[in-house]
């Protein structure tokens, strides 16, 4: 029997369509339960693969620019720009950026302008995750199911054989040959059989 003809057979048993109007996932599914190999995948490592080297660049920006460590090390820099063009540089006379700090303004400005649509980017491939990951626990949850009904399929099958069994042998049982000897209703309650 020839594997398309098996993933046909398959489609037209759990999905009750042929296997070209599958979806991709479900093809997947058909393709693990006809090969008997595991369907689950790890859904970062499938994004990781699918993705470009921007689109890591802004994962790694954003991860950073999103922890203590950034906020940290940003604030002993922004104040260390305060008080070195306030108080040390100013009575130097050497003030680069003296206050209102116009040019410590335009770096922000330019640092937000800058991170703003790099974390956008990474939300995006967030989102793109989630779709993978959503992707693939549909094609793991849709395997479980179908291996579900083959084992109800196979234990149904077990216990009509089973029956059939017990039947044949009850067949070979022979019957009792007169009515006389089945014990009366009134004999069953007192104890006592007619004669």
């Amino acid at each position: 029997m020839s594997k398309n003809f098996q993933l046909d057979a398959l489609a037209e048993r759990f999905f009750l369509k042929r296997k070209d109007a599958l979806d991709i996932n479900e093809q997947n599914v058909l393709t693990g339960i006809n090969e008997g190999m595991p369907i689950s995948r790890d859904a970062a490592e499938v994004a990781d693969q699918q993705s470009t080297f921007g689109e890591r660049l802004s994962d790694r920006v954003a991860a950073i620019g999103g922890s203590w460590t950034f906020i940290i090390t940003f604030s002993v820099i922004l104040v260390g720009w305060m008080v070195l063009n306030s108080d040390v540089l100013s009575r130097l006379g050497l003030a680069f950026d003296p206050y209102p700090y116009i040019f410590l303004n335009l770096m922000l400005s330019t640092v937000a302008a800058i991170q703003a649509p790099i974390i956008m980017m990474s939300q995006n491939r967030q989102s793109a995750k989630d779709r993978v990951a959503a992707e693939l626990d549909f094609e793991v949850n849709l395997r479980a199911e179908l291996e579900i009904m083959r084992l109800h399929e196979k234990i149904d099958d077990a216990i009509m054989n089973r029956l059939d069994q017990i039947m044949a042998r009850l067949a070979a049982v022979p019957l009792p040959a007169a009515a006389d000897t089945i014990p009366q209703a009134s004999s069953v309650r007192t104890g006592r059989v007619a004669e």
